[in-house]
């Protein structure tokens, strides 16, 4: 059920989905079990969490290593997807979907970069994400160093 509307934002009627197809890849695993408890932002200080990696793309680990950072793109899948107009729960003003990192958008695409600090077969152990427990995995990328 979607979370309820404050005042002054703007929500849309979303169309059928297109031609995407997206395939979840495994599953994260983190001390939050509802959106409001998760941390504002992953934070590679924080607690441990696990990305569980379902067959047969757990073969596609081969050459990662600890430690290491990785780029973990997941599907925020408790997010509303038709707000086009926002007011974030610590302000008054509002703000187009596309001026905020908040997870409520049309394709709700949650992007970390992550600490890794130990692989153990298809599971990597990790710090910095910031989602619900059982967030479904869409990729996992070598990170790129700023400069």
């Amino acid at each position: 059920m979607p979370q309820p509307i404050r005042p002054g934002e703007i929500a849309v009627e979303v169309p059928d989905a297109g031609d995407a197809c997206l395939r979840f890849i495994g599953r994260l695993r983190t001390p939050w079990q509802r959106r409001e408890d998760c941390p504002r932002q992953g934070d590679r200080a924080g607690p441990e969490c696990r990305i569980e990696v379902f067959a047969p793309w757990d073969q596609a680990l081969m050459g990662l290593e600890a430690p290491g950072q990785l780029q973990v793109l997941y599907w925020l899948d408790q997010s509303r997807r038709d707000l086009l107009v926002q007011r974030p729960k610590s302000g008054d003003r509002l703000f187009g979907t596309f001026a905020l990192r908040w997870p409520v958008r049309p394709n709700p695409i949650g992007s970390a970069v992550v600490a890794v600090i130990g692989i153990e077969g298809a599971v990597l152990r990790v710090r910095g994400l910031d989602c619900v427990d059982g967030t479904p995995l869409l990729d996992l990328k070598p990170a790129r160093m700023p400069g």
